[in-house]
């Protein structure tokens, strides 16, 4: 009897091995994949919004819980261009022509159909920057269910808290350290007077790890603070005719809370990037 019950666990044993070793290939071949939130579509609530009282209805759509982590475009991308490596903190130092490209290398990795058609040696007709010596040409494929960036309507909705919006001046709380990295609270103490900047580098001012604040009335963290977040958006035509500038949103670790309001509109060239530049990713519903 002792023999058949120590054949019957070692079988047992066999089996939740070959289990555990399929979920692991498993786990190789998928890797990490954003955390995805659905965001119920309609009109604005937030009061605070740019769009609040404009004919303006967004349909619903999924977008990242997180700012897209450094494990998460190592994963993609292979390098990491962050100037504070940390695996949870948010990638930081990439353009809008990394992100976007990003969103396609995810989508391909995932089996689903990248969102965006990218021409590199194409120069961009709409792009008016003097600045920009990138000018790929990038055109959506509507209705591919890949990854991309977000609209701004589609960001500052979110932001703001969908359908569940308790109309907050920044993301998930009118008080800013509630939810927000800015420049006073994001070192080594709390800073207090007006902006500086040796202040801050003195105070060794950095990105933090995702979800370390309150979340927004959709459970969606970072939306104010952290790291600025580029938009799919030109920053003068949100038809997307061009310009010159790409929309940025939420505000970074360095930046006055001003700029970490739901309703703010950021700016850069599309080919620029720093240590307080990130983003998340959506997808259709």
């Amino acid at each position: 009897m002792g023999s058949r019950i120590i054949l019957f666990i070692l079988a047992v044993a066999a089996v939740l091995g070959a289990c555990s070793q399929a979920v692991i290939e498993q786990s190789a071949k998928t890797g990490l994949k954003p955390r995805m939130v659905l965001v119920k579509g309609g009109t604005f609530v937030n009061t605070n919004s740019n769009y609040y009282g404009k004919n303006v209805t967004i349909p619903d759509f999924y977008i990242s819980q997180y700012e897209i982590m450094q494990k998460e475009w190592m994963e993609v991308m292979g390098t990491n261009p962050s100037q504070f490596k940390s695996d949870n903190a948010p990638v930081e130092g990439v353009s809008w022509y990394d992100a976007v490209e990003y969103c396609n290398k995810r989508s391909i990795k995932e089996g689903l159909a990248p969102f965006y058609s990218i021409e590199k040696n194409k120069i961009d007709p709409n792009n008016k920057s003097e600045f920009d010596s990138v000018k790929w040409t990038v055109t959506a494929n509507e209705g591919a269910n890949g990854y991309r960036l977000p609209t701004e309507a589609e960001w500052e909705y979110a932001a703001g808290g969908g359908q569940d919006s308790k109309s907050y001046l920044y993301s998930g709380s009118s008080h800013a350290d509630d939810v927000s990295w800015y420049w006073r609270n994001s070192g080594d103490q709390y800073l207090k007077g007006n902006w500086n900047w040796p202040l801050i580098q003195n105070n060794h001012n950095t990105t933090k790890p995702v979800g370390g604040k309150k979340p927004n009335e959709l459970g969606l963290y970072d939306m104010s603070g952290n790291v600025r977040e580029w938009c799919w958006n030109w920053y003068e035509d949100e038809a997307g005719a061009g310009g010159s500038y790409r929309i940025v949103k939420g505000g970074g670790w360095m930046g006055d809370v001003g700029s970490h309001e739901v309703a703010y509109r950021g700016k850069f060239e599309p080919n620029g990037f720093g240590p307080d530049q990130g983003f998340r990713v959506v997808r259709g519903e």
